[in-house]
Order: C-alpha cells, then sequence, then structure tokens
C-alpha cells in the first residue's frame, strides 16, 4: 500500500425487533487511523490513533473491523437506513401571571435544552438534549460532566445507580467514573420517558406504547395503552404506571395484566410517584393524585396552565407543579394552593424537591435552585429575594465518556485486594457474567455493560451490590484483568 492511500469501511447493525441501530466506520490514511461510531443517521463519536506504518495502521483497522464484523455488523451504504425515531417534546413557556418572583438561590445554564434532572443526598444532575450530564453540589458547585454520544431524553436513580437515558436508545449507567450503556432499547421505540427498579427498565414511548427490559438487556414483555404520547412511567415491587393522552394505566410488573385503568382531567404530561400515590400532571391544567392500590383519584391540584412538571416534598405533605406559563406552585396535600410565584427562567419541565430546596430544569436549559422554605417564600411574596448567583462551569472540571469497547476499558495485571473478580461465560447463544471471587453467589449473573464483554475475559469491579431479583450490579470502577 502506497504511504498516501485511503481506505473506508462503513458498516452497520441493525436488528429488526431487536435493540441494535448502530454503524461503525473505519478510515485509514497512511499512518493514520480514525473511526467513528454511533446511532445510525447521527454523527456520532471519532477517534483518531497514529501508528509508526501504514502497514501497522492497515492491521489495527482490519483487528477493529474484524472484531466487528464478528459480532454481527456487515457492510453497507450510508443513508440507506433510516435513522432511529426520536421525538423532540415541542414545548411553549408563556410569561408568568404571578406577581412575584421565586427566591431563587442559584441558576447553572447547562447551553441546552434539558429534561433530565435527578437530586440525592450527596449531589444534583441535570442532562441536556446536547449529551451533557452535569454533577453540582447543593451550593450550585459544578463537579463534573458526563459527556454522552446523544441527548439526554431523562435521569432517573434505582436506589444509588443514576442513569440517563439518551437519543441513541441506550440508557447509560453514569454510577462510577467510566459510565457503560446498561440498556440498548429497539431502534422503532420512540423513548418518551424511563423508569428503573430493580435493575428492570422501563420504557414510554410515542405511540401509547410501554416496553420492559430486565437487568440482561432482554425483552421481557410490553403493552400498549389505550392513549398516544406516554410521558409518564413510574414503578415499583406492586406495578408498572403507564402515563399518556387517555390517564393512567397499572399493569403487574410480570406483565401478566392490567390492574387498573383511571382517566385523568387531560392527557397526562408529567409523572412523580411516592409510597402510596402517584401524581399526574395534565394538559388540563392539573395535577392529580391516584391510589397505587385502585388507581382512584384521591386529590386534584388546579394551576392556571398545563402542567410541565410536578414533584412532591416526602410523603406528599407538600405538592409542587410547573406549568407552561413560567410559574410554580406549592399546595397541601388536600389541594389548597399554598403559593403561585414567577420561576423568572422560564417553564419548568422537570423539578424535584430536597430539604426545603425545590430544583427544576427549565425551558432555557437552567438547572435552577430555589429556596422552598416558609420565611424565603413569605419575602418573596413581599418581593424581597436574594440575589441568584449564576453558577459556572470551568473548563477544569472532570470530563467522563462512557467506555463502548474492550480497548477503552483500564487494564490492570492483578486484582486489588478489595476488588472483585467476574467472568464472562458463554451459554449457549449468550454470553453471561459471573461473579469469582468468594463470597458471593457464583450462579448469579452480573448485570455488566455488552460492548465490552468477550469470551473468557476477567474484569475487576470496586464492589457488586445483590439485588432482589437475584443478580449483581456493579458499584465502581470496572477494570480488566490482564
Amino acid at each position: 500500500m502506497a504511504q498516501g492511500e485511503r481506505t473506508h469501511t462503513y458498516l452497520e447493525l441493525s436488528q429488526e425487533g431487536g435493540g441494535a441501530h448502530k454503524f461503525y466506520e473505519v478510515t485509514v490514511e497512511g499512518t493514520v487511523v480514525s473511526v467513528r461510531y454511533g446511532r445510525i443517521g447521527a454523527a456520532g463519536q471519532q477517534q483518531t490513533s497514529s501508528f509508526p506504518t501504514a502497514a501497522k495502521a492497515q492491521a489495527a483497522a482490519a483487528k477493529k473491523i474484524g472484531e466487528k464484523v464478528r459480532k454481527g455488523y456487515a457492510p453497507a451504504v450510508q443513508g440507506q437506513r433510516s435513522p432511529r425515531p426520536v421525538t423532540r417534546r415541542q414545548v411553549t413557556s408563556a410569561p408568568s401571571s404571578a406577581r412575584s418572583v421565586a427566591p431563587v438561590l442559584w441558576r447553572f445554564r447547562t447551553g441546552s435544552a434539558a429534561f433530565g434532572i435527578h437530586v440525592d443526598e450527596d449531589r444534583c444532575w441535570v442532562g441536556n438534549q446536547s449529551g451533557d450530564v452535569y454533577t453540582l453540589s447543593h451550593s450550585g458547585e459544578v463537579l463534573a460532566r458526563y459527556a454522552l454520544p446523544d441527548g439526554v431524553k431523562c435521569l432517573v436513580a434505582d436506589d444509588f445507580w443514576i442513569y440517563a437515558g439518551c437519543d441513541d436508545g441506550k440508557v447509560y449507567d453514569l454510577s462510577s467514573k467510566l459510565p457503560f450503556a446498561a440498556y440498548d432499547i429497539a431502534h422503532d421505540v420512540d423513548i418518551f420517558w424511563l423508569d428503573i427498579h430493580e435493575g428492570v427498565l422501563d420504557v414510554a414511548d410515542r405511540d401509547g406504547g410501554l416496553t420492559v427490559i430486565d437487568h440482561e438487556d432482554e425483552y421481557q414483555w410490553s403493552r400498549r395503552s389505550t392513549g398516544q404520547h406516554a410521558w409518564m412511567v413510574r414503578a415499583d415491587e406492586q406495578a408498572v404506571y403507564h402515563g399518556h393522552q387517555d390517564g393512567v394505566t397499572a399493569y403487574a410488573p410480570d406483565g401478566s395484566g392490567e390492574l387498573w385503568h383511571t382517566r385523568t382531567q387531560g392527557g397526562v404530561l408529567f409523572g412523580w410517584q411516592e409510597d402510596s400515590s402517584v401524581y399526574a400532571g395534565t394538559a388540563r391544567h392539573t395535577v392529580q393524585r391516584l391510589s397505587k392500590t385502585t388507581g382512584l383519584i384521591e386529590a386534584t391540584y388546579r394551576c392556571d396552565a398545563p402542567v410541565y412538571s410536578c414533584a412532591t416534598s416526602p410523603d406528599g405533605r407538600h405538592v409542587f407543579a410547573g406549568d407552561s406559563s413560567s410559574s410554580v406552585y406549592c399546595f397541601t396535600a388536600d389541594g389548597t394552593r399554598l403559593w403561585k410565584l414567577r420561576t423568572g427562567n422560564g417553564s419548568a419541565l422537570s423539578m424535584q424537591y430536597l430539604d426545603e430546596k425545590l430544583y427544576m430544569v427549565t425551558t432555557d436549559g437552567s438547572l435552577v435552585c430555589v429556596d422552598a422554605s416558609p420565611s424565603a417564600i413569605s419575602a418573596a411574596e413581599s418581593g424581597s429575594v436574594p440575589a441568584a448567583v449564576d453558577v459556572k462551569y470551568s473548563a477544569a472540571t472532570p470530563t467522563y465518556t462512557p467506555a463502548t469497547t474492550v480497548a477503552e476499558v483500564h487494564t490492570v495485571s492483578a486484582a486489588p485486594a478489595d476488588g472483585v473478580v467476574v467472568e464472562c461465560v458463554q451459554e449457549g447463544s449468550r454470553l453471561r457474567v459471573h461473579v469469582l471471587t468468594d463470597g458471593y453467589e457464583p450462579s448469579w449473573n452480573v448485570q455488566f455493560p455488552r460492548g465490552i464483554r468477550q469470551p473468557g475475559a476477567r474484569y475487576v469491579v470496586d464492589a457488586l451490590h445483590p439485588a432482589s431479583g437475584g443478580f449483581y450490579r456493579v458499584r465502581g470502577e470496572i477494570r480488566r484483568l490482564v
């Protein structure tokens, strides 16, 4: 091969009715190998490597292509397959009619429209449509950035695991410094919202469908509710609660049937849950609280415009709502409105309450922290609010990107004393992961990223935690043992 000669290989893996819908492209120019990969129809991610000679560059490229072909990729013509369906939520944000503005303590502008939010005892998470997920302290300091391949639909938590559902159809586990794709959703499912309970993923979609996937990233069951545009899915050990244009439908966790269906006042635009109730924010200016057991409507919280988001304080003592007119509300549990204030930052698309603070992501892509204490709200209603701090992002902030191939995983030559060793084992047509370290149940599978599994390969993880479904979940870093 001449020193400056250029070769190009384009492969696709698209399984009808399955989870894969992606491409892999390798270009060699002299001693430089460029690899581009991602969801079909998207720009994807790119990596470039240099080699001492053109022959070594070609050999490296041939190895990469061979690995993909063995996984089912095949040569294709770029542009012939349609991209994965992706619906962007079309929202409007009118000015608020409230006289007073909410006491915003700080705001962080993510730079793109954002729907994803999660707040726990340690930090705040926000994800936007550019694929950026940021973590911040409760005081507003930016701690880290996760650069994901595609736009973030939502952020969900399952115990202390944090997941980001993205437009590429993958759900990324962000619980360690090396995020990985834990689930891959079928390419014909236009994702609207997600929830995860005990490792089981529930997906609500554009057509009013509900798809359930287990911890091994394998399809379990699906249902089609009576209404389209399912913007709500919440799950617990009792049921999966599916909110759509025709109300809320509860299904048995094993998919054996419908438990109840309740029509709400307008199509459901957002959902929340507490131990005994689910909350549905609707297009007809209300939040409605439904009994998880019977589906009966227990209370209605009336706003002045369509409700984009809702949340509660612990046990539902107070109910919060954000509407399409840039207002935020607070109600008592029985439906009495306590206050209505302007957000000052557009309409709240998602929200969460913790320790007298209300965290919201708004239509301008900001994460906003509001002081929701009674004294701060009373002062705000009198016209006295603090000067909001605009949080700045530093280029020095640590940034983490997902590992999608074995080559991207750090290696170790020996397992640390406190590490847990797992092994990839071929079981028929499936490649499972089992634990080798003493003290664990060897027959249980380990939830593990498919993209880095190789037959016979061994890995070291920081910790494994048992889940009620009889499997282990990884906590901390994954390193390959060589």
